[in-house]
């Protein structure tokens, strides 16, 4: 994945430039305007314009509530398009290179929207909201915020697997215990970075190819798939799943629980503004509600872990290590080429 956002970011450039001057982002007035009004001024011109489009890689049935309670109390109907942070990607640079603009905010992972940030195609902006954000959620080119935090936990199936067993380090997965119950997601390059990071790149490199080579690893596709794969049992332990997802099944009554070994490995997932929006008061408004208490607390009741500091969660109570996303854009290569050699797809063994 990281290697493809690369690839993407060094031709969007190019795509920016072949889609001519007139195409080159002007920013929304508004969007910087600090006057003791603006909450005014944006929700009058929201209802004007009635409609807002927003393109997101998060779960349809995550964002749904979200955009019910944006639409009951501001009379805006919302689009939702879904796909994955790639596609989203790529369909904003498409977009971009053909001066056509769908799209009035932007939701995804943060090494995506470092990406739409680089091309202007995402818009700065200032309001009181932004200073209720924890630091990390917050960066100096104001054109986009964590809007909730990914959280890498390693998730297991309860029937399958006692928690007491479960090792407090990483290493305890050489324990022979474990061959042919672990896997990963596929393309989790960004948090290897992060591992290796915290435990240096040769201590990482040559733990979890002892790790892969003693007792295999399943490598699936997507972090819902493999959440779900630990709920059946067929991947009992998986590493790199997402905390939120693990924790919405749990409270269903799925055979699932989660932890982390700490540091757990963490990233801001975002909303950002498009700068050349076709509903700017409503892209605005959304951005400030998704940020605000009111927002923030509708994304906690779906189990993610909330970026405005007003909202008491009990989902973060133990030390993260955040990624750093403009690194991730220009190291994806490196991290996702170690990534797939040392965890590439091969067989479980029996």
């Amino acid at each position: 994945m990281l290697r493809r956002l690369a690839s993407l970011a060094a031709f969007a450039a190019a795509l920016i430039v072949a889609a001519g001057s007139a195409a080159q982002p002007t920013g929304i007035a508004l969007a910087t305007y600090v006057g003791p009004d603006r909450l005014q001024k944006l929700v009058e011109g929201a209802k004007q314009e009635a409609a807002l489009t927003i393109y997101t890689s998060a779960p349809v049935d995550d964002m749904k509530p979200l955009a019910d309670a944006f639409e009951k109390k501001y009379g805006v109907k919302v689009t939702v398009w879904r796909s994955s942070s790639e596609k989203v990607l790529q369909r904003g640079l498409a977009e971009a290179k053909a001066t056509r603009y769908d799209a009035d905010v932007f939701e995804t992972n943060g090494p995506e929207m470092e990406a739409l940030v680089r091309e202007k195609i995402l818009t700065p902006v200032a309001s009181p909201v932004i200073d209720e954000l924890i630091p990390e959620a917050r960066f100096l080119h104001r054109s986009w915020f964590g809007a909730r935090l990914n959280i890498f936990a390693i998730a297991f199936n309860t029937k399958e697997v006692k928690k007491a067993d479960l090792p407090k380090t990483y290493e305890g997965f050489l324990d022979p215990r474990w061959k042919g119950k672990l896997g990963v997601e596929a393309e989790d390059g960004d948090w290897f970075s992060g591992i290796s990071a915290e435990l240096g790149e040769k201590k990482a490199e040559q733990l979890f190819r002892d790790i892969v080579r003693r007792n295999g690893m399943s490598v699936r596709k997507g972090h819902t798939l493999l959440t779900n794969l630990v709920v059946s049992g067929e991947v009992p332990v998986a590493l790199t799943t997402y905390n939120y997802k693990a924790e919405q099944l749990r409270r269903k009554g799925a055979p699932i629980d989660w932890y982390v070994i700490p540091p757990a490995i963490a990233r801001a997932n975002g909303v950002g503004v498009a700068a050349k929006a076709p509903h700017p008061h409503a892209a605005l408004l959304w951005l400030e509600y998704e940020l605000s208490v009111e927002g923030q607390n509708i994304l906690y009741e779906r189990d993610f872990i909330p970026t405005n500091r007003k909202v008491e969660t009990n989902l973060n109570k133990f030390p993260l290590k955040f990624l750093d996303n403009r690194a991730l854009l220009d190291d994806g290569s490196k991290w996702d080429k170690r990534y797939a050699e040392i965890f590439g797809e091969r067989p479980t063994p029996k």
